[in-house]
């Protein structure tokens, strides 16, 4: 089944893009009269089939048929119906379809009470009980209210033997869709579930979520409200509000005021009108036209909506827009009718009596817009277009129906095991039953290619048409049409507009809004109104770090972690890579900083090493302060590690490299202390001390604590090693790449094992700093431990503090101010007297200030 109609789908689609190619507009002469209530509206049609063929005569008496003017359309429809069947052998040959029509078949509502009464006071109709036998079946075409379709449904299968087939083609009615109750009854119309569907689709095209709804308090108007609010639901469209207008006119009169009030102190500026055109509604819309309201009227093809006021101008702020059920073109009619009576059916009654048709392309190129086009010429204008009659609606819905008759009256007079009785020689005999039966079962293709199924369960979704109604106050009204509705598109693709087409009848494209709320743009997110519908909201900006790059959304998205907000919050651009590098600033200047350090100590060496006989020298152990000098270097050069693009291997190179090259510096600092005490302490009796000195014995404590910062750093690499770290949170927009300590607890230990060597070397210096000698490094060693815990004891805080670049721009300073401290304090006072006082740099200024202590050089 699935297959089938996927096949059926695919071969309507030429079809479809044919209607755009060829747009129809339809024009008619409004009517003089005005409808007040129900005028009988919709005629009451009896058919059934003979064996005689039937002239074209047949047909000519329904000209002089008095009654109102839209009637004369439904008796054509009919008549052209049959004259097609009967013409073609095919379809029932040796058979003609014959029908009744009257001036009563017009007024059957009014009637059919008093009917009854009359058939039961005279006994023509006795309950349960049928007097007569009918050899065949009569097809009722009926377009009553639900309530007076279900009485005479009742009466012609209960009182008449259930020898009438009763279809009715007026609007669909839940009521009448129940095949248990109603067996024999079928309604050409479908259920308008698609036409909800529809709709929604329109309004979403245009941006609209706040609409209203006007409908009749009945089965259909209910039935109809849910379809809306479900559809409306799923698509974020909100009723601003619903009118529901009685039946009765008292209550609705009553009430009038209370509707008028709530549609003009809506802020919604589209309309939805729901109903029989035949009622209370039309009273309603009346009042609101006189009253000169003005909003987007949108509605079915069978109501016209359009005031015809007097100072009518063409503007944006009022249009009507109608959906019609899409079907084949349907050629010939005008002629059929034309054959009848071509003087009481001349062109200007056709156009009174029904919609004309002609080419939308010829008259948009042309003229500009339909406003200056039909304003200008009118009728004539018009007139000039090679035009036919067109079915609309009912009209389409009666044609289906006899067709539905005769395809089912075939298809079971022509089966193999079946007998045809004659009837005299004239007529056929057929059951109701049977025809039923075969009526459900088979479906067919029209003529014009559309397909009727007569199956409830069966029908395809509706496919519609939609129109653009204008009217000039000349009294002419043009309806285009400007696009076609289809459920079985995709998704957002259902509804598709002929753009040419509606530019030529509003001479614009733009239209007014209909929303509870304006939008909220992207950067900003919805938030609902306590008690108010969900299309009614406020708008906040995201939050930090939120984006929404859409409309109406009701949570702003967060950043990727690589990402940051535009000042807008509508996107997110991509944060910036950052670090210590060479080109910037900073790193230019801690680098420059670094080789100059590291030069001037090399300097230093140089010159130590151009004066190691000097007294000054050798008094101050030429091997420790050659170590101290070269590690000195390597710590000056140990920044140049932080800088640049952060790895696995500069990230362990980094703190592994200050660790031991700040623990060669500093223990060769205690070294020395150590020398300087030694000197000045020993005795001559002292041998062991005195040989631990003269064997340079000191020197190991390089090596011994040097090997022990080189075990802490083996823990640390085996435990937790520093790594690569990125940090996206510490400044706006940057991604900061860094080397992340891994564990801390381990570096901390190395820093710590730093620091108590520094305080060892400060505490002995300190202690020894007022030993006599002219060469005493003692309050150079206490100086520099000084401003080397001090520098280190600062960074813990400041450190901690930082965050990004400027943690490593701390170490790096931390690094090269203790560095610093230690050439500056231990180095620069040394090389100012060898450079500037070399007269201080002598043996007797040596033995002047050493007299009472020996010293060892």
């Amino acid at each position: 089944m699935f297959t089938i109609i996927l096949f059926f789908l695919l071969l309507n689609i030429p079809l479809f893009v044919a209607d755009f190619i060829y747009p129809r507009c339809f024009w008619r002469m409004k009517q003089k009269e005005e409808k007040n209530g129900n005028m009988g509206i919709g005629c009451t049609f009896f058919l059934h089939a003979v064996k005689w063929h039937l002239e074209n005569e047949y047909f000519s008496h329904i000209s002089n048929i008095q009654t109102h003017t839209e009637n004369h359309k439904y008796a054509l429809a009919l008549a052209f119906s049959i004259y097609e069947i009967n013409r073609n052998p095919d379809l029932l040959p040796n058979m003609s379809l014959t029908f009744k029509f009257s001036e009563y078949s017009c007024d059957w509502e009014s009637q059919l009470n008093s009917l009854i009464s009359m058939g039961l006071q005279n006994h023509d109709i006795l309950p349960n009980y049928v007097c007569k036998e009918f050899s065949k079946c009569v097809m009722a075409i009926t377009r009553l209210n639900w309530a007076t379709t279900v009485t005479l449904h009742i009466i012609l299968n209960n009182f008449i033997s259930q020898q009438f087939l009763h279809l009715t083609y007026g609007p669909y009615h839940p009521v009448l869709s129940d095949d248990e109750k109603f067996p024999y009854l079928y309604q050409m119309a479908s259920d308008d579930t698609s036409l909800a569907l529809a709709l929604v689709s329109f309004i979403i095209h245009f941006s609209w979520n706040w609409v209203g709804l006007v409908i009749l308090d009945n089965d259909q108007g209910i039935q109809f409200l849910s379809y809306l609010r479900r559809e409306m639901e799923k698509n974020t469209v909100c009723f601003a509000f619903v009118n529901i207008i009685p039946v009765n006119m008292n209550l609705y009169i009553s009430r009038a005021e209370v509707y008028y009030s709530q549609i003009m102190t809506s802020s919604a500026n589209v309309v939805i009108i729901y109903g029989d055109p035949d009622s209370t509604l039309a009273v309603s819309f009346g009042m609101w036209e006189s009253l000169g309201i003005q909003r987007i009227w949108i509605t079915t093809s069978q109501w016209d909506v359009t005031p015809s006021m007097k100072d009518f101008t063409f503007g944006v702020g009022y249009r009507t827009f109608a959906f019609g059920h899409h079907h084949g073109e349907i050629s010939g009619f005008k002629n059929f009718v034309q054959t009848l009576n071509p003087v009481k059916y001349s062109d200007e009654f056709l156009v009174k009596l029904e919609w004309m048709h002609f080419n939308c392309e010829v008259s948009a190129s042309k003229c500009k817009t339909l406003k200056n086009c039909s304003s200008n010429h009118s009728l004539e204008w018009l007139m000039i277009h090679t035009f036919d009659m067109a079915f609309i609606e009912g009209s389409y819905d009666i044609y289906n129906a006899v067709y539905s008759f005769a395809h089912a009256l075939h298809e079971m007079t022509f089966q193999k095991f079946d007998n045809m009785i004659q009837d005299n020689g004239k007529n056929y005999s057929y059951s109701c039953k049977k025809l039923c039966s075969f009526l459900r079962k088979n479906p067919f293709t029209n003529p014009v290619g559309d397909r009727v199924s007569m199956n409830q369960r069966d029908k395809l979704q509706e496919v519609y048409d939609i129109f653009y109604i204008w009217n000039s106050p000349l009294g002419l009204e043009l309806k285009v049409k400007i696009g076609m509705f289809s459920p079985y598109f995709p998704n957002g693709q259902q509804t598709h507009f002929s753009e040419d087409m509606t530019e030529w009848a509003g001479g614009n494209t733009q239209m007014p809004t209909s929303v509870c709320s304006a939008d909220c743009g992207p950067g900003y997110r919805k938030f609902g109104k306590d008690g108010m519908a969900t299309c009614c909201f406020h708008c906040k900006p995201c939050p930090e770090n939120e984006i929404s790059n859409e409309t109406n959304i009701d949570l702003c998205a967060r950043c990727p972690e690589d990402q940051y907000p535009n000042t807008e919050q509508s996107h997110c651009i991509p944060k910036a890579v950052v670090f210590l590098s060479y080109e910037e600033p900073l790193g230019m200047a801690i680098s420059l900083i670094s080789l100059c350090f590291s030069a001037f100590t090399t300097v230093v060496l140089g010159i130590f090493m151009k004066h190691h006989s000097t007294p000054i020298i050798k008094a101050n152990n030429c091997t420790l302060t050659y170590i101290l000098l070269i590690s000195l270097i390597f710590c000056f050069l140990c920044p140049l590690l932080f800088i640049g693009h952060p790895n696995s291997a500069t990230c362990i190179l980094q703190q592994i490299t200050f660790g031991v090259v700040f623990s060669v510096s500093v223990s060769t600092v205690l070294a020395k202390t150590i020398t300087v005490v030694l000197a000045f302490e020993i005795t001559a009796s002292q041998r062991m001390m005195k040989y631990i000195l003269v064997s340079r014995a000191s020197n190991y404590i390089i090596l011994v604590c040097t090997l022990i910062q080189v075990i802490l750093c083996a823990v640390w690499l085996g435990a937790s090693p520093p790594s690569v770290d990125i940090d996206a949170q510490s400044e706006h927009g940057h991604i900061i790449i860094v080397c992340h300590k891994g564990s801390v607890t381990a570096f901390y230990c190395v820093l710590g094992y730093l620091g108590t060597l520094a305080f060892g070397s400060f505490t002995l210096a300190f202690f020894s700093r007022n030993l006599p000698g002219a060469f005493n490094e003692a309050k150079s060693i206490t100086f520099s431990m000084l401003v080397f815990c001090s520098v280190w004891v600062t960074f813990i805080p400041v450190y901690h503090s930082s965050k990004g670049k400027m943690m490593v721009a701390v170490e790096i300073f931390s690094t090269l101010a203790s560095s610093a401290g230690m050439l500056g304090c231990i180095f620069v006072p040394k090389c100012y007297t060898v450079l500037f006082r070399p007269e201080q740099n002598s043996l007797q200024m040596v033995r002047v200030k050493s007299s009472s202590h020996v010293h060892i050089s």
